[in-house]
């Protein structure tokens, strides 16, 4: 009995051992489970998605964006600036003329086509995760490119009483670095472009030209005439003459979105007393050759007293925070004479 009794014992105790462990098991596995959860909580945590707002509305951008295609420079200056270089840009050869930045493209960078018509092919063929472009520009292929891949559309020219190119330019900075998670990039740019601003405005007022007037001009040749861009307050560059203490002397008649009017040199005749500040194409010189010998232009202030200022033929004038700051420079330079 007593041997029948101790083998009854030990057989519950194992039983008992067993449901124990089976227990642990489960206990084991629940805890595992949220363990998981408590993991995929994190994971989702750490990739949290972001709200960009654009010309057209919002959009939620998933996760960061690596691989981003551009189809208007201004953004790939952004973009840049904020360390990041894409992926695609629509006329890299262009660009590269142009925009007289640095840092500067690298050698990787696709070409998807011309900015009016970007090639959708190239771009798909890129699998970009971001596509940045202007509403104005390709509005038209939006659902194309959305279907490539999610689609920015910003406006850099403002209508009437939407604000000026420059506080566009800065908004449109900022949310692109926003969606590629380089917020505190950008304020260090911004940062550093105000301080260059400072130091600029104050060389201006050691060499007297604090206030001074401007009439900033681009100048080109159609249909063998003189055509004249004269810019406007609401102008991109206009604003940055503006932050290093100059002033605007033309004033237009009306709104012009683009920031400027196109015109011809009758127009200058009543700002012959501000400084005149231009700029052309080497090749294409209209004030040594269709003006050489205009009497409207001849008679000018500012041209008799030889108060005109040439800046480089690649001046940039519808650019970014970089570029910003290359025209300020350059404008300074041209009024001391360096």
């Amino acid at each position: 009995m007593k041997i029948r009794y101790i083998i009854v014992l030990m057989l519950t105790f194992f039983l008992a051992l067993g449901a124990c462990s089976q227990g642990g098991e489960e206990d084991g596995g629940g805890n595992s489970e949220n363990g998981d959860s408590e993991n995929t909580s994190e994971e989702e945590s750490s990739s949290e998605s972001v709200t960009i707002e654009d010309a057209v509305g919002e959009t939620e951008l998933e996760e960061t964006p690596e691989d981003i295609v551009v189809l208007e420079w201004v953004y790939a200056e952004d973009l840049l600036a904020l360390g990041v270089q894409p992926a695609g840009v629509a006329d890299v050869a262009g660009y590269e003329d142009w925009v007289n930045i640095e840092p500067e493209l690298s050698e990787d960078v696709t070409d998807v086509g011309t900015r009016q018509e970007p090639s959708l092919e190239e771009i798909a063929k890129l699998e970009p995760d971001l596509i940045i472009t202007a509403a104005s520009r390709h509005g038209a292929i939006s659902d194309e490119l959305n279907d490539i891949a999610p689609t920015l559309m910003f406006e850099p020219y403002p209508e009437e009483g939407e604000g000026d190119q420059y506080e566009e330019m800065e908004t449109t900075f900022n949310e692109i670095a926003k969606a590629v998670d380089k917020e505190d990039e950008a304020e260090t740019v911004l940062s550093d472009l105000d301080g260059a601003y400072e130091d600029i405005a104050a060389e201006l007022e050691e060499s007297d030209y604090n206030d001074t007037e401007i009439v900033l001009s681009q100048a080109f040749s159609a249909n063998e005439n003189a055509a004249l861009r004269l810019f406007t307050d609401n102008s991109m560059v206009m604003q940055i003459l503006e932050n290093i203490g100059l002033q605007n002397a033309y004033d237009g008649e009306s709104f012009e979105v683009y920031g400027y009017t196109e015109t011809s040199v009758e127009a200058l005749e009543p700002y012959q007393d501000a400084e005149f500040m231009y700029i052309v194409q080497e090749n294409d010189n209209v004030f040594e050759n269709q003006l050489a010998d205009n009497s409207v232009w001849n008679g000018l202030n500012f041209v008799e007293e030889e108060r005109t200022h040439a800046l480089p033929g690649d001046t940039w004038t519808f650019g970014g925070p970089l570029a910003a700051e290359v025209f300020a420079r350059e404008a300074a330079n041209s009024l001391s004479g360096e």
